[in-house]
């Protein structure tokens, strides 16, 4: 990312309901680090620095899903101060595990958990970034790929387009030689439906995909689920519970949960 008498990137990374995990990936980078500290400024990154500096940013980095009313004012507040705005992981692209509630009763939930129900403030739903505000890229995972990670900030530092892959899990399992589970074991697997980027983790080790990274913009996930339906015996409860993890809300695996449904 060296370049000569180029300006540093001033970078903002903001989360909101999420776990940490995608804001983490880019302190995991290690020995890529330094050197993406030579492009860019962190002016407002709070899991690395207490030191916050006010926009306007070149990128918004954003983790997390809105969940309450002040989530809605602080993302338009965000959004006004970035440049480009990039959502990274599962929350912001598609409302994360948090948006298992969104098919349930809210008040009910929170008056099973909560000792103090009162004090609980939330919308009731969980929602991406993109409901709320226009969004530059979205950067899939549950946690995101940290060198795809560097891969984005790499092309906005040098106004290009990222350089993701475009293919699906499937692809990575090809890649490394792993046995396909669906095809050896009849193992419901989201493989064909979802983004690369966990290089096949899950189906390495003998387990079905779930669909961390979230369906391709393609993806048909109607004759995946009529294929393990008929070909497989998938019962319709596994089927629906598979397509409602990390990326559940997600337009395509919510679309083919609902069809289980009705």
């Amino acid at each position: 990312m060296n370049g000569v008498d180029k300006p540093k990137l001033r970078l903002g990374v903001f989360k909101f309901a999420s776990c940490d995990g995608c804001q983490l990936s880019l302190l995991d980078l290690e020995d890529e680090l330094f050197e993406l500290l030579s492009a860019v400024e962190l002016s407002n990154f709070l899991e690395a620095s207490s030191a916050v500096l006010p926009g306007p940013y070149d990128v918004a980095l954003v983790e997390g899903s809105i969940t309450t009313v002040h989530d809605q004012e602080r993302i338009l507040e965000i959004r006004a101060s970035a440049k480009r705005l990039v959502t990274i992981g599962a929350c912001a692209t598609s409302g994360g595990i948090q948006a298992l509630r969104n098919g349930a009763n809210v008040g009910e939930w929170v008056a099973s958990v909560y000792p103090s129900p009162d004090y609980i403030s939330t919308l009731e739903h969980s929602t991406p970034i993109s409901a709320h505000v226009p969004v530059d890229y979205e950067l899939f995972g549950c946690p995101v790929n940290k060198h795809q990670l560097l891969e984005v900030l790499s092309a906005v530092w040098q106004d290009r387009k990222p350089r993701v892959r475009g293919v699906s899990v499937c692809s990575e399992c090809k890649a490394k030689g792993t046995p396909c589970v669906l095809v050896t074991r009849g193992t419901a697997c989201l493989g064909p439906l979802t983004h690369a980027g966990c290089e096949a983790l899950c189906p390495t080790y003998g387990r079905g995909c779930f669909g961390c990274y979230g369906p391709q913009n393609t993806c048909n996930a109607d004759a995946l689920v009529t294929h393990l339906q008929h070909a497989h015996g998938q019962p319709d409860v596994v089927l629906s519970r598979l397509l409602n993890t990390y990326a559940g809300q997600a337009s395509a695996f919510a679309q083919a949960r609902k069809r289980l449904t009705t």
